[in-house]
């Protein structure tokens, strides 16, 4: 079956929606450009989301905004952790082409159990690199980012108002999440402003009010969930006592909290969209960064935060847009966040730069049900320490791996088994090539790449074909192998 987009009912997981079916051609026909609001949340897994979980964790507005829109059930971050995946999202480029990979570095865990040299890292986007801000900006809008940046610093020319933001109140620097926390943890901001995100989402709303009269880009980049893990002791209080009586198994009440904080700052900036009229003209978009942390209950996703698997890659993401966007719809496409990008760019009355290697969504929102790529790709060369559930390693959350989506298909090459085991001769007993069916495995648990030889060379030449073209340097290597 290929996936497609759907429309729902009106009743979607108790949420109801009186909207009707989007006036796509009044829409297509008006000269206002839309206000965009990109909402980044930060560790937030496709399991976080409460009307896609088991009942413990609470998340009404994202639900809301769900049902007010469409539901990207195969959505996937750039990377699986945060910088590299916020290069992608800035960028619209794959990894190999700015050459973030890691947060920090690439040789992450013990040395001695390296079998590659992983590349070296890039740890800024290039202030050569035109950003999805800066595209904006061309185009007329307002810009502003709020919360994490990570991918910069003003000193490297490289800091959010270097990068196409003409204002960036919260995240002007290149630190750590440590760094970030260690302000706020004593006293009663952690009760009062957990993680930042209400503070953040203060800050946002009032650039919105101030920008209202004409086309505005707010990046929020929230720091929730990620750790250390923050809440407000009410919203602790309340998850306690629903988890004394919750029998599935369920995240920590210190975690769903933080969720349903994080939550409770997005319905204040949604609010502020309603209250001030512009609802209607604003495409809202709702993503995290990377897949959910060993914290939250990812099953039945493979893996986590840091791993090529499932959860550490897929995550939720939510259009709302009134004016182009049925309510209640479900898209099955294969999506990535480099999509973002010229989705915004073609939203705002542009053409995509050639150069962008993602694809606008804006057939999808209008329906159309798919895009013209056949495959997206990921592709680490390094190594990232610290196991995650059920992964292939009891030491490194990853090693030099690259991934390739096509269709239900993902196959996955480990660089290590593939330069020093043999290759491609040795398949059927290297362990270099992992494949699985999503439609019929969505938790990875079964590699068929043995067993469907035909569809594995496929997807393998495709893999291969397309690191030629990005030059995706294997770990060790000068220049990607090529194709027997």
């Amino acid at each position: 079956m290929l996936p497609r987009c759907r429309r729902l009912g009106l009743l979607v997981f108790g949420v109801v929606t009186l909207a009707s079916p989007a006036p796509h051609g009044v829409a297509a026909e008006s000269d206002a450009k839309p206000n965009i609001v990109l909402i980044f949340a930060d560790d937030f897994g496709w399991r976080d989301l409460a009307s896609n979980s088991d009942g413990f964790l609470e998340t009404p507005n994202l639900d809301g905004l769900r049902a007010a829109g469409m539901w990207f059930t195969n959505a996937y971050a750039g990377a699986a952790n945060c910088t590299p995946s916020r290069a992608c999202l800035m960028s619209g480029r794959y990894t190999p082409r700015h050459g973030v990979y890691a947060v920090g570095d690439t040789d992450r865990g013990p040395k001695s159990q390296f079998r590659l040299a992983p590349i070296p890292n890039t740890k800024h986007l290039a202030p050569s690199v035109v950003t999805m801000a800066e595209a904006l900006q061309r185009r007329g809008y307002a810009t502003a980012h709020f919360g994490k940046w990570h991918i910069g610093s003003p000193a490297t020319q490289t800091g959010p108002t270097d990068q196409g933001f003409d204002v960036s109140p919260s995240g002007s620097g290149d630190t750590s999440d440590a760094d970030e926390e260690k302000s706020g943890r004593k006293g009663s901001r952690i009760d009062s402003d957990p993680k930042h995100v209400f503070s953040t989402t203060h800050s946002a709303c009032r650039f919105i009010v101030r920008n209202k009269s004409k086309p505005f880009f707010a990046y929020v980049a929230l720091h929730g969930i990620h750790v250390p893990l923050e809440a407000r002791a009410t919203s602790v209080q309340k998850f306690e006592a629903k988890a004394a009586g919750f029998e599935k198994p369920h995240p920590s009440a210190l975690y769903a909290a933080c969720a349903y904080d994080l939550d409770d700052a997005i319905g204040i900036l949604l609010k502020t969209l309603r209250d001030e009229g512009l609802e209607k003209n604003t495409l809202v978009i709702f993503t995290s960064d990377n897949g959910g942390t060993p914290q939250s209950v990812n099953e039945p996703l493979r893996g986590a935060k840091g791993a090529y698997y499932e959860a550490g890659i897929r995550v939720p993401l939510l259009a709302r847009w009134p004016a182009h966007v049925n309510a209640n719809t479900v898209c099955d496409v294969p999506v990535i966040n480099l999509d973002l990008y010229p989705t915004f760019v073609q939203a705002a009355g542009g053409r995509p730069a050639d150069s962008l290697d993602g694809e606008s969504l804006m057939p999808l929102f209008h329906g159309e049900g798919k895009l013209s790529r056949s495959s997206i790709y990921w592709h680490f060369p390094g190594y990232l320490d610290g196991p995650v559930p059920r992964g292939r390693d009891e030491v490194f959350r990853t090693r030099p791996v690259t991934v390739v989506r096509r269709g239900d298909w993902k196959l996955f090459v480990y660089h290590e088994e593939w330069l020093l085991d043999g290759g491609r001769d040795t398949l059927a007993t290297n362990r270099a090539v992992e494949l699985y069916n999503l439609r019929d495995d969505i938790g990875e648990r079964n590699d068929v790449a043995n067993s469907e030889p035909r569809r594995r060379d496929e997807l393998l030449d495709d893999l291969l074909a397309w690191a030629r073209r990005t030059d995706a340097k294997f770990a060790a290597e000068r220049s990607p192998p090529s194709a027997r």
